[in-house]
């Protein structure tokens, strides 16, 4: 699965399915994460890689999320967006390559677009 070029329709499935095999409130933050990806990328195509849910705009996989115990992340697929926009992520714990935040909070729209923007630039 990871990595595979698909259909849409049947990857967008797909990550219904991740979603639906996580307990409340993780799968509500993350359905509000997919809808606001949606909304900033309209045109992305909704794939598996590495396993997780993620998001691709002409090919270039742009944005995606993850569900772990204790925390949900954002990942921007690249190594350099996390630090670029370090000032908006403070209050937030970072690795080189994941935004980790709380399971019952969605990120906000605005960092949404900011993150997915940083990701395009590159």
């Amino acid at each position: 699965m990871a990595g595979a070029c698909r259909f849409s329709g049947l990857a967008a499935a797909d990550v219904d399915e991740y979603l639906e095999r996580l307990e409340e409130p993780k799968r509500r933050t993350l359905e509000a994460l997919r809808r606001t990806i949606l909304e900033v990328v309209p045109g992305a195509e909704q794939v598996i890689s590495y396993n997780v849910p993620a998001f691709r705009v002409d090919g270039r996989t742009v944005a995606g999320f993850a569900a772990f115990k204790n925390h949900l992340s954002y990942l921007p697929f690249s190594g350099s967006v996390l630090s670029r926009l370090a000032a908006d992520l403070e209050g937030y714990t970072t690795t080189k390559s994941a935004l980790h935040f709380p399971i019952d909070r969605p990120l906000p729209i605005a960092l949404v677009r900011k993150l997915i923007a940083t990701r395009l630039e590159d």
